[in-house]
C-alpha cells in the first residue's frame, strides 16, 4: 500500500467513524428549521464560512432564500429568520456576537459545532454536534491524522449537504432539472 493510499483510507475511516456518531433526530430538526425559515443566514469564520459559501450555494439551487453573512447583498435579519453559525469551537468571537445580535432580532439560531457545550450550541435553537476533532485538540475529541479543523471542515460540509438532500426529499420534492435550472448560467 502506497503512502496516500493509507491516508486516503484513513481519513476515509475516520469521516465515516464521526459520521456514523451523529444525531440524527438533531440534523433533521436542524433540516425542519431550515424548511420553516423565512430567510436564512449562514455564518462561519475561515473554513467553516468556506464550507457554509458551499452550504448557501446548495440552498438557492433547492429554491431557498439564502444569504451568507459579510455580504455586500446580506440584508438585515429579522424574526421568521434562521441564523446558522458554523464553527468547531463553538465560541469564534465573532460568530457568537452575530449569533447575540440574530436573537435580538428575535430571528431563530441553529449551531452546527464540535463542541456540545459551547456557548453557540446553549444560545441556539437547534445545534448539531459533530464529534470531530478542531484546530483546539481538547480532551473529548478523537485522535486524528489530519491537521487543524480538517476532520470538522470534511464531515460539517457532508452533514449540511445530507441536510439538504433531506430538505429536498421532505419537504421541496424538487427534481434534478428544477435544481439544474437554478445553477449559474453566467459562466
Amino acid at each position: 500500500m502506497t503512502d496516500i493510499t493509507r491516508i486516503i483510507q484513513t481519513v476515509s475511516q475516520e469521516i465515516s467513524g464521526v459520521l456514523t456518531n451523529i444525531d440524527s433526530q438533531r440534523v433533521e430538526q436542524f433540516a425542519t428549521h431550515l424548511n420553516s425559515a423565512k430567510r436564512i443566514f449562514i455564518d462561519g469564520e475561515g473554513r467553516s464560512g468556506l464550507m457554509g459559501k458551499a452550504f448557501a450555494m446548495r440552498l438557492m439551487h433547492a429554491g431557498f432564500e439564502v444569504y451568507v453573512v459579510g455580504e455586500t447583498i446580506t440584508p438585515s435579519i429579522s424574526k421568521g429568520d434562521l441564523y446558522v453559525a458554523l464553527s468547531g469551537s463553538g465560541s469564534t468571537g465573532g460568530t457568537y456576537t452575530k449569533a447575540e445580535k440574530a436573537r435580538a432580532a428575535e430571528a431563530r439560531i441553529a449551531a452546527v459545532t464540535a463542541n456540545p457545550e459551547s456557548p453557540l450550541s446553549r444560545l441556539a435553537d437547534v445545534s448539531v454536534y459533530l464529534p470531530t476533532a478542531t484546530k483546539k485538540r481538547l480532551a473529548h475529541e478523537p485522535a486524528t491524522i489530519q491537521p487543524l479543523g480538517n476532520q470538522f471542515d470534511q464531515s460539517l460540509h457532508l452533514v449540511l449537504d445530507a441536510a439538504v438532500i433531506f430538505t429536498i426529499e421532505k419537504f421541496k420534492h424538487t427534481s434534478h432539472e428544477s435544481l439544474k435550472q437554478q445553477h449559474a448560467n453566467l459562466e
